[in-house]
Formats: C-alpha cells, structure tokens, sequence
C-alpha cells in the first residue's frame, strides 16, 4: 500500500514553464526554484530568466532542457563556436570569461568549505585570485576526433554531452587552426579511396579516430590516426598529403581491434617522419606587486619528448604558470629532497630538479617512467631518478634502504599530481608517515582535493596557500595548487579517551550518512536513507555504531535496498575511500 503522506514531485516531465535563475551548480548548469523546488537547467546563466521542459523530475528537483532564453542575464554572451550548445566540450561558453573566472574561484572556495570543512576565515586568508589566460581561444594543443559517418559522407567532430554521437565541427575555437586542416585531409582521402569509419554497434568500418598533437613553441605536429586494422588504403598518399602541412613531424598509425571507449590500441606504427615530437617548457618567475601577480619568463627551459600516449598538459601557456606556482610553493634552495608522485612523463620532477639537491618520481605506468628517463637525459638533467610502482611501497623500500646504508632518510618536499579521483588513501597514509616539511598538491578536481586536504590537515599539516589555475577556459574544469607544512608544536596534551565512546571505525570516519545521501542524489538523482546506506555497508564489513539494519519491532518487515541505489551508494563509498 502507498504512502498518501509521500510527497510527489510538482512537475512532471515535459512541463514547460518559466523560470529565473538565481544560482549555478559545480557543472556550470544554471538553478532556478519554483516554491523551494529546484530546477537544474543545462545552457542557463544566473540572471536569465528563461522557458524550459522539464525532462526528469524527481521529489525534490528536476532536470530541464533550455528552450528559450526569455531575458538574458548581464553575464551571457554569444558564444563564437555556433555548436557550443551541442558539442560535450564548452559547457560555459555563453558565460564571459570573467564570470567564468569568478564561477571557477566560488568553486574552489566552496568545495574547500562544504566537503574539506575548513572555515571561512581560513579560505579567505590563503586563497589567491585564480589565475586567468590572456588569450581564452586557441590554446589546447591536442585533439582526439572521433570519425563517423552522415547521409554516407564521413564526418569529423565531437562527442555531443554524455552520447555517442558525433557532432560535426569544422573548426574547434579552442584547438590550434592547423587542425582543421588535418581533418580536412582526412575527410577527403576517406572520400577519394572509400575508407569507411568505424561503426562502435556493428565493429565494423575501418577508421575510428584521428589523434593530433602540436608543440606550442617547438611548431611541431603529429597526427596518428587509430584505426580497426593493421594498415590502411593508399596510407602512403596520405602520409605524403599530411606532411606537407608547415610544421608536420609524425604521421602515425595505430592499430585498435578492441570493442572498447579506449582510444589507442597497443601497436603503433610510423608512416612517415619521427616516432615522436618535442616542446619545451620555460620556467617562468612569479612577481607580485599591489596583489596582482606577473609571470616573467626566464632562460631555463624543459624540452619533453611527446608520443601519442605521452601524458602533456593541453595547454602549454598556463602549464607554464601552474608549474611555476607548484615550484615557487616547494621553497627549495638546492638542497633538498624532492619526491614527486604521480610523477607521469616527469614534467613536474624536472622543473624541480633544477632548482632540488635530488628529485625522485614514482609513477604506476612503465611507459610513463621510461618517458621520464628520457625526458631528464634530453635535457642534460643529472639529479632525478624515476621509480615504477606505488608510492606507498617506493617510498618505505627508498626510507629503508638509506638507513641501511647510514644515509639520512630525510624527505623535505613531496609533491603530487594526481588524476581526478585524487589520492589514494594508502598514499596519503605514506606522506603523513613520512612526515616533510611541506607537500605541494596539484589538483585537477576541487572536490577530491578539499577531500585530501581534510585528511592531510587531520593528519598535522596546515594549509598555507590556495591558488586556482584556469587550465581549461569556456568549461567548468579548473587547477589549483596547494601548499601545506608540517605543523611545529613543542606543546603536548594529555587527553583521557574512553575508548568504550570511541568505536567509530576509519572506513565511517571518512563521510556522515548526509554526505553520502548528498553525494548520491547530486550524481545520480536518487534518494537512499540511513537504512538503505547500513546495509550496503555492513555488506562491506564497515561496522555500525547505530544498528540501522535493526527493525523496531520483531514482526516489522525491512524494506531491502534496490539494486540501482545499492551500485549509486557503493559508488559513494568509493569515492569517499571507504571501500
């Protein structure tokens, strides 16, 4: 029987309506409310009011489809690209740039309050203004197009939001002009010599993607297209026809069979040109007058050897800045040890080594370390030292090893650059044990930064400086580097515990039930409760101090979890490290 009490949504899908929008979510997707309800609309900017259809409703929200901006907000624009709606690339094109500057910093600031918990005075006291780009078009050095087919003509473009499906694009406003170009080669050699693209449904056709990668001031270019078989027709005459694009350097082939999302295969072959292209670079010095900063560059220059699975940042110009802030934060005077984790090709541990006594890189991928090796030896770099593996075993075995040998073990700066989903805990259980003097974090996600930095600052470090970086301009992704130092205390105090009161485990100790709900319903639109959430983690062991899974009564039956909120909730726990 239903719950009359239930509360039921007040729209239903395919409602229109009207709406003002008064705030904006982390996916720079616009929020209105109608009665306290809210309504997340994709496209809207906070001062549009605008009509919409609504496409999901759920009990305490809706998702909605922008149909008609009724009056525009003071920050919206005309965004150039006219695919910026469409297209899964630009999702704050129509925004100004100041605005998105500023979007970018609240961001930051409120991941750092909602999910670090640290306070308000703290954040304004070590947050710096994000830094911008002079020029917010024409900046990412790589593309990865996917090739289809339309109306039997083949089609290059991306990917529209969350699909599979190919919007054609002629020229990408934030990729290098030459790449059009390329694509436009491409298109007509699969015209003149019937090369089909490949279908993902059927896993049949022949080209599948084309990768292209350009050194912002070494003018070198490699395009290296991905294909579902080990040779293509006639791929002498299009190596000949890509080379004579000014700049052109590699021309590759790799080969990928699979039925997969991934985009590179494991075989890649050279048609024509070099195996790789370089880049270099500059370390720059950072000025500050009147609270503005400049960055000046210097003769001190990194050159990195680039191959198609060559991890580089995709732009070049702000990679300088963010590097630079990354090895201003580190405060090294030649004398130090320097670990760098998550290490990648090396460009961070470089940049350190010349200014470190001795700098070591760990990282997971063996191509990426032999990358690295190779990347200090072209630049003369005599003192860095890579190591495939994990940080949590490199750095221990590294510890033991100079004990044995009457060494000091001492690390003074570890520095990391995670992926998206940050740290692993294992990892950052190793730099609180191993105890530096400051530790540099670089981050590609505010949420699972603030997260790290919650544990670090529980674990005895405090957070100096926060600096946002707009890496990536016209989309809701934004750099920050952080700089924390080890807390210098003489002080000690005694503090009885009752350990009877204290039998929260570590697994609970990392989210609150409201924490889970909210990271639930925000990724999923899916309402789970207290119970749903004990069940899922007694089912992994974590043990409850409050027994939801008991009933109130011996013949009450218990509702079981559904599978989808199961698999959202284990989802959660995933994410805040708790399984």
């Amino acid at each position: 029987m239903k719950n009359k009490n239930l509360r039921k949504s007040p729209y239903q899908k395919n409602d229109i309506l009207t709406l003002e929008i008064t705030d904006i979510g982390s996916g720079g997707e616009g929020i209105g409310k109608k009665d306290g309800y809210a309504i997340f609309v994709k496209d809207a900017l906070i001062g549009d009011t605008v009509k919409v259809k609504i496409m999901k409703a759920s009990k305490n929200y809706a998702f909605a489809k922008l149909l008609e901006v009724v009056t525009p907000s003071a920050q919206r624009i005309d965004p150039p690209c006219p695919v910026a709606r469409q297209c899964g690339g630009c999702q704050i094109q129509a925004m100004s740039y100041e605005k998105q500057l500023e979007f970018k910093q609240n961001k930051v600031r409120a991941d750092l309050l909602r999910i670090g918990g640290f306070s308000e005075k703290l954040i304004d006291e070590i947050m710096h203004p994000i830094v911008g780009m002079e020029h917010p078009f024409r900046y990412r050095n790589k593309a990865q197009v996917p090739i289809g087919e339309r109306d039997g003509e083949p089609v290059c473009g991306f990917f529209a939001g969350r699909t599979h499906s190919i919007i054609p694009i002629e020229d990408c406003l934030l990729g290098e002009e030459y790449i059009r170009e390329i694509l436009n080669i491409i298109k007509e050699y699969m015209k003149e010599f019937h090369v089909k693209a490949y279908n993902e449904e059927t896993g049949k056709g022949l080209l599948r993607h084309v990768l292209i990668r350009g050194g912002r001031y070494s003018g070198q270019i490699m395009v290296c297209m991905i294909a579902n078989a080990d040779k293509l027709p006639e791929e002498r005459t299009l190596a000949e026809r890509l080379m004579k694009i000014s700049g052109m350097h590699s021309v590759l082939l790799n080969t990928n069979r699979e039925k997969t999302n991934v985009i590179l295969g494991k075989q890649t072959r050279t048609l024509s040109g070099n195996d790789v292209i370089e880049d270099s670079l500059s370390i720059l010095e950072i000025r500050e007058e009147n609270g503005i900063q400049t960055f000046v560059p210097t003769q001190s220059q990194v050159t990195f050897r680039i191959s198609p699975r060559s991890f580089y940042q995709v732009n070049p110009q702000q990679t300088e800045k963010l590097y630079s802030i990354a090895l201003s934060y580190a405060q090294l005077t030649g004398k130090e040890v320097v670990w760098d984790l998550y290490c990648g090709v090396g460009t961070i541990s470089l940049f350190l080594a010349r200014s470190a006594g001795t700098v070591y890189g760990v990282e997971i991928v063996p191509e990426a370390i032999i990358d690295a090796e190779q990347n200090a030896r072209i630049n003369g770099i005599e003192n860095a030292f890579f190591y495939t593996g994990k940080a949590e075993e490199v750095l221990p075995d590294y510890k033991n090893r100079m004990r044995e040998q009457g060494k000091s073990d001492d690390v003074d700066v570890i520095v990391v650059d995670p992926p998206r989903k940050g740290c692993d805990i294992k990892c950052l259980e190793t730099i609180l044990e191993i105890q530096p003097e400051r530790v540099v974090y670089v981050s590609c996600d505010p949420a699972t930064l603030a997260r790290d930095l919650r544990i670090l600052a529980d674990g005895g470090y405090s957070i100096s400086a926060v600096q946002p970086v707009d890496q990536f301009a016209h989309t809701v992704h934004v750099e920050t580097v952080c700089l924390l130092s080890k807390l210098k205390t003489k002080q000690h105090i005694e503090v009885e515990i009752n350990l009877d009161e204290m039998d929260l485990t570590s697994a609970e100790s990392k989210a609150t039930y409201a924490e889970i709900k909210d990271y639930v319903l925000e990724h999923t639109g899916l309402k789970v409760s207290n119970l749903y959430i004990a069940q899922v983690k007694q089912k992994h062991g974590i043990i409850e101090r409050v027994n939801y899974n008991l009933p109130k009564n011996e013949d009450a039956r218990q509702p079981i979890c559904p599978v989808e909120k199961e698999k959202a909730i284990e989802d959660a726990l995933r994410y805040f490290q708790m399984i």
